[in-house]
């Protein structure tokens, strides 16, 4: 009877409890490691499907708002586009007006000197002999500085015709005995201003694009010589052969200069003139 009760008091066999002790203390009790890996990344899978579908869900919400927004961006966008087009044409017109009376007041001195004096003020449109001077910038010119020997004196060294090129070209179309002329239609007077913006050249504030046109009234043989062999006329030479400038000059039988668009009219009386002749 007292080995039935040990039996049945100690059923597990000391060696497997001892066993059960170690697996328990060294952490392998339960379920495998490799069962319990694969549980932690269902679940993080399961995280990340969950934030992927609530940020989706989200974007789906804010895109009306988001669209909405846009298209009353675009709206007021067109607006003021439509609002400076108005504007422009606006002063066009008034600009335009302000010419036609600007001519009419520097023609009342009457007869030929009143036309003269139009002439040379650049109010009248002026048809004639004269020579057509085309100049472009160089094939494959770029903007932005090269860091080359033009840029140290106001260029950049990229092929492209600057404002102070322009200018001594104008100058020396003046200097060989040009009596009027304009660039791109754009009538030069004693007032015009040729600058630059960026890399667009601007004739009195407005904007050039290449390839510009130059127009000279005069003698279409002596002023294209003069012009060519003047100092300026040599400077674009030089453009032509160091940078890439491309140009060519060609006389013509007519060229035709428009007025001036924009003029600026002074007048003086007897004591003002007595004035300055003391």
């Amino acid at each position: 009877m007292s080995l039935l009760t040990h039996v049945m008091d100690h059923s597990l066999d000391e060696g497997y409890a001892e066993a059960a002790a170690r697996r328990e203390a060294e952490g392998t009790a339960g379920l495998p490691r490799t069962l319990k890996a694969k549980l932690a990344l269902a679940a993080g899978l399961v995280f990340a499907a969950m934030v992927v579908t609530l940020g989706a869900a989200e974007a789906r919400v804010a895109a009306p708002v988001l669209a909405k927004e846009r298209q009353e961006l675009i709206d007021r966008v067109e607006r003021a586009g439509e609002r400076a087009d108005g504007l422009e044409r606006d002063i066009e017109r008034l600009r335009t007006n302000v010419a036609d009376r600007q001519r009419a007041a520097l023609k009342q001195p009457g007869g030929g000197q009143g036309d003269l004096v139009a002439l040379l003020a650049g109010a009248t449109e002026v048809r004639g002999p004269g020579i057509k001077l085309v100049v472009d910038d160089a094939k494959g010119a770029s903007s932005g500085g090269g860091g080359g020997p033009r840029e140290s004196a106001g260029f950049s060294d990229t092929g492209r015709l600057r404002d102070r090129d322009m200018q001594k070209i104008v100058n020396g179309l003046w200097q060989s005995g040009a009596e009027a002329v304009s660039i791109n239609g754009q009538r030069l007077t004693a007032l015009s201003a040729i600058r630059a913006a960026g890399d667009a050249i601007l004739v009195d504030n407005r904007p050039l694009a290449p390839p510009y046109e130059v127009l000279a009234a005069g003698d279409k043989k002596r002023l294209g010589t003069a012009f060519q062999d003047s100092a300026d006329g040599q400077y674009l030479h030089v453009l032509q052969e160091s940078y890439g400038i491309r140009y060519t000059l060609s006389a013509a039988d007519e060229v035709r200069l428009p007025a001036a668009s924009s003029l600026t009219v002074r007048t003086a009386t007897a004591a003002e003139q007595q004035k300055g002749a003391s």
